[in-house]
């Protein structure tokens, strides 16, 4: 007896659960906000265990394959940010956010029409702060009136509140003008993906820095003197004279040209140290002649003070001749606020003694302000370097179709 009257409460229960379960759900549907902008729907279907990698419904579907991968970093740039949830959705190969009953995470419309679809997922960050999505590539909307993107939203452990960073948008779209690209806000830092080719996977990396280019977030960076390009935001392009070097004589964009592995801006403006200066070129060319195609590095002087084109010009290249540069490029503007060059885009402080802006594939991965030329820094950027050039660095871009 006392057996069938446990088996009639668990029965009881598992009905009670069931129609619990099946209230949620109907009640969870029926909250949906009436507009996404203002309350995201960032938690709608969340399941209780999320991963570092995440493969989206459509990756089995027809489309390109992409795989988005990166690390999150604190504001700081350099430490790795575990435990943070990234939620993203995407439309599909038609350019819309397309709705499937049968697919577990699909979202649907609310009264004004509105979803994020069926291609959604949420990651969490692993205790290196690395996060891998596997999806397909979107197409832009059916009106073309903005890029192709994936949109994307951070929930940090420590804030009540979830934040949208700039979407995943890809270098090689049309629609992302040079226009479009100096108005990012640059949330999190660039989204710009620059894809490889891995089998048929295209792979495009990201790293993620919480707070950057936040307003009103909580905690501020101390850790850098300000001057020049945040780390995590894509170099702007710029157009210096070359004085030594394999551009002598020109006028040309350091990043368009040589932006695809690593380089390395040294800006030095009104106070110089030539001293300094000769230490620090001799380290880099010596590096880049190590590095070979992979390393591409440029001083870039900026003095206001008594300027002169041809007497700029003829310093620099006596600078070159002197210490035997081979593979060091010697270039020069103006000033840092120079307009017609576009170098005041990248906000390089005049007065201090150096800027390094250490990139690849043309974002920022680590900047130096005021560095001196001993071997623990030169050893600080040999680091940077090494450790950024992993399994996907030389692999060459996409055979597009």
């Amino acid at each position: 007896m006392q057996l069938i009257i446990k088996i009639g409460i668990l029965l009881l229960a598992c009905l009670n659960l069931s129609n619990c379960n099946s209230q949620n759900t109907k009640k969870e549907t029926e909250t949906l906000s009436d507009d996404f902008d203002k309350s995201m729907p960032f938690y709608y279907k969340m399941p209780r265990k999320l991963s570092a990698i995440d493969t989206s419904p459509a990756f089995k579907e027809k489309g390109q394959k992409i795989l988005l991968t990166g690390t999150v970093y604190q504001i700081d740039g350099k430490t790795p940010a575990s435990n943070v949830i990234l939620y993203y959705y995407q439309t599909n190969t038609d350019g819309i956010y397309a709705t499937k009953e049968s697919e577990e995470r699909n979202m649907p419309k609310n009264k004004l029409g509105h979803t994020h679809g069926y291609i959604r997922g949420w990651l969490k960050t692993d205790k290196q702060g690395n996060y891998s999505i596997y999806t397909i590539k979107p197409e832009t909307y059916p009106s073309r009136d903005q890029p192709a993107h994936i949109h994307i939203t951070v929930k940090e452990q420590n804030m009540k509140e979830p934040y949208y960073i700039d979407d995943f948008v890809f270098d090689n779209d049309r629609l992302l003008t040079t226009q479009w690209r100096k108005n990012m806000e640059n949330r999190g830092g660039t989204g710009v993906i620059r894809f490889v080719q891995k089998d048929n996977i295209w792979v495009g990396e990201r790293h993620i820095y919480l707070g950057l280019n936040i307003p009103d977030y909580p905690i501020e960076d101390t850790s850098q003197k300000r001057s020049g390009k945040n780390i995590g935001e894509d170099i702007i392009s710029f157009t210096p004279f070359h004085a030594y070097g394999a551009d002598k004589g020109t006028k040309t964009c350091p990043i368009c040209k040589y932006g695809w592995y690593h380089g390395i801006l040294y800006f030095v403006g009104n106070k110089p140290n030539w001293n300094a200066i000769k230490e620090w070129l001799t380290f880099l060319d010596t590096e880049s002649q190590k590095r070979e195609d992979y390393l591409k590095v440029y001083f870039v002087y900026g003095n206001e003070l008594n300027y002169d084109k041809y007497t700029r010009m003829q310093e620099l290249e006596k600078l070159g001749t002197e210490l035997g540069l081979k593979k060091v490029a010697l270039t020069f503007v103006p000033s840092f606020n120079d307009k017609p060059s576009e170098v005041h885009l990248n906000k390089i402080d005049p007065d201090t003694e150096n800027t390094f802006l250490i990139y690849k594939r043309s974002k920022v991965i680590d900047k130096y302000v005021d560095l001196k030329p001993n071997q623990q820094n030169f050893n600080k950027i040999i680091n940077r370097l090494d450790k950024s050039a992993n399994d996907y660095f030389k692999l060459s871009r996409p055979k597009q179709n």
